[in-house]
């Protein structure tokens, strides 16, 4: 039984830990994503048009994910463009920077949700 105890408590400890760990690991890409957006970052919003409409990042532009590789290449964005992906999970985002990568694009950064994105953002934002 005492046994048991000292698993289980050790599995608490263990969850603990791991979960703050997890915490400070997205608040670190938070930094990372507005440190690149005070830096110059083009802003990319990867939602679909109405969802960009209800509320977005101030400088933001909207590129819907199905349409990235298109829309870069006509723009010829060049390949060594520093860029903050965004959308409503980071699922989509994520998607996006993966097509951008395979593209050629060497400084992309999925900067995840944008709730969260609004929520941490820097006082200046």
């Amino acid at each position: 039984m005492q046994f048991l105890k000292v698993i289980t408590g050790f599995a608490v400890t263990l969850l603990a830990v791991l979960s703050l760990q997890t915490s400070v690991q997205a608040a670190d890409e938070d930094n990372q994503a507005w440190q690149m957006i005070q830096d110059g970052a083009l802003i990319v919003d990867v939602r679909t048009p109405a969802e960009f409409a209800e509320g977005h990042l101030a400088d933001a532009i909207n590129i819907p994910v199905d349409q990235i590789a298109q829309v870069f290449a006509e723009r010829d964005i060049a390949k060594d463009t520093e860029v903050v992906l965004y959308c409503r999970s980071g699922n989509r985002s994520g998607k996006a920077q993966q097509t951008l990568i395979e593209q050629g694009y060497t400084h992309t950064f999925n900067g995840g949700a944008l709730e969260e994105l609004q929520r941490t953002a820097p006082a200046q934002q």
